[in-house]
């Protein structure tokens, strides 16, 4: 349906949720703001969400049954990590004399979802604009989307191998759509390298499927579904209308998030939240998925930017739209073929000093989203061969002080890319990777120097490790 047909379709009803009256305000005003699927109406401390008379290739609100359910749906969904947002359902209905009103007796007209209103500054796309996200907000982001991801049904009947050629079928003919304003964009190849990507791994995704790891899970997982609520980052407006969109693969699901932080230049926010993730929900060989992954949503994205570029209200808007759909196909080729893992070893120094390192280095170590942060004891060893066997950097941090566990570096570094970097006097000269006796800046200037190096030489780069 079409724009227009959907807003003769529900005239009535957007004219009664734009109506001050409509919700007791008196003289108050309503704001409104259109999205895709969606009118909402802010009045006084909530919003109203109207789904619109719409029909896609995934969704389909053409009917008040089916609006109903959505809302409904949505409603349910939300309300796991979002219960203070998502207030109810409201029905807008019919009274004796023909007017709207809500939750009348009458058979309902429609339905909207009602949620507590929130400052729109606190969105994470309009903070990270500002620069406003931080370390400690995405690392307890990182734990929301694991508990999330841990309590979620598990859907085996979705996912795995055959959902993801689906993923790729749906952004090749959307991205065949808009290829005039991505211009030159070499369709055919981003689909064939990511078609052999999933065959490649489709062991492995059939594998997970069938081992509990797709999930209920959000499916929209961009800054622009999460807000700053009471101090906490808060997951709403998640996947409500498609099944298959929403039961998915949990690391496709963090994938979308790591993918924009990425593409932002953000990838110091995007490593903390992947490591407070692999925290609270361990993956190893699972990470091998994440290149497919990362590719799969940049891809989604592009086609989403290039489509919106026709409906900015200048020329400066919709080449700055066209612009970022190409970075962002550029992107999923460069997430298809990553560079081999780093292996870093920081040793030396205090704790303090090390710690200090350690985060911007994780974040720096290719390929994205950057290195796991490992203390070497325990059984460190076996974690670190685990991740970078499944192409995850590692950054072992630790004072590295006696002969055992530099002898357990070596083992863990001999096959991959290393870089070696002291704090102070290195016990061993072959351990030497920066010179001693520099402040904290300037070693982590040279350290990330050294690492932007590696990432950019790839495969071909072989560093000496003892």
């Amino acid at each position: 349906m079409s724009a227009r047909g959907v807003e003769d379709a529900q005239r009535e009803v957007i004219a009664f949720l734009s109506d001050p009256a409509s919700y007791g305000l008196g003289g108050g005003a309503v704001e409104r703001i259109d999205t895709h699927c969606s009118v909402v109406f802010l009045a006084g401390a909530c919003a109203y969400k109207l789904k619109r008379a719409i029909r896609y290739a995934a969704l389909d609100y053409t009917t008040r049954a089916r609006r109903w359910a959505a809302c409904a749906a949505e409603l349910a969904l939300n309300r796991r990590t979002a219960p203070d947002l998502y207030l109810g359902v409201r029905s807008v209905t019919r009274t004796a004399d023909g007017a709207l009103a809500f939750d009348g007796a009458r058979m309902a007209v429609d339905h909207v979802v009602v949620m507590r209103r929130f400052a729109r500054d606190g969105l994470f796309d309009r903070m990270a604009d500002r620069g406003l996200l931080t370390p400690g907000l995405m690392r307890a982001l990182g734990a929301e989307v694991a508990r999330l991801h841990r309590a979620a049904a598990l859907t085996p009947q979705f996912g795995g191998a055959r959902a993801m050629r689906r993923v790729v079928a749906t952004n090749e003919r959307e991205l065949t759509r808009v290829a005039a304003a991505l211009d030159g964009v070499a369709m055919d190849a981003l689909r064939d390298r990511t078609l052999a990507a999933v065959a490649t791994l489709a062991p492995l995704l059939e594998a997970r499927r069938r081992g509990g790891k797709v999930r209920r899970c959000h499916g929209d997982l961009r800054l622009a579904n999460i807000c700053l609520l009471a101090g906490l980052p808060t997951l709403f407006d998640c996947i409500e209308f498609s099944a298959e969109i929403g039961c998915i693969d949990v690391l496709y699901d963090l994938a979308f998030l790591l993918m924009e932080l990425d593409l932002r230049g953000r990838n110091d926010l995007g490593n903390a939240a992947f490591n407070a993730y692999l925290d609270c929900a361990p993956e190893t060989e699972g990470l091998r998925t994440l290149p497919l992954f990362l590719a799969l949503r940049a891809a989604t994205r592009a086609f989403a930017l290039a489509g919106s570029a026709a409906r900015q209200p200048g020329p400066r808007q919709a080449r700055g739209q066209t612009a970022a759909a190409r970075r962002h196909v550029a992107a999923a080729f460069d997430f298809l073929d990553p560079p081999a893992p780093l292996f870093v070893a920081l040793g030396g120094g205090t704790a303090a000093a090390r710690q200090a390192l350690a985060p911007p280095l994780a974040a720096l170590a290719a390929p994205a989203p950057g290195a796991r942060p490992l203390r070497p004891d325990g059984a460190w060893g076996e974690i670190a061969h685990a991740s970078l066997a499944a192409g995850c950097p590692v950054l072992a941090e630790g004072a590295f002080g006696e002969p055992e566990p530099r002898r357990m570096a070596t083992a863990v570094a001999a096959p991959h890319r290393r870089r070696l970097l002291w704090l102070g006097t290195p016990p061993d000269p072959a351990w030497q990777g920066l010179d001693p006796g520099e402040s904290t800046p300037a070693l982590l200037d040279r350290a990330a120097r050294l690492l932007e190096t590696g990432a950019r030489a790839g495969r071909s780069m072989t560093e000496p490790c003892p």
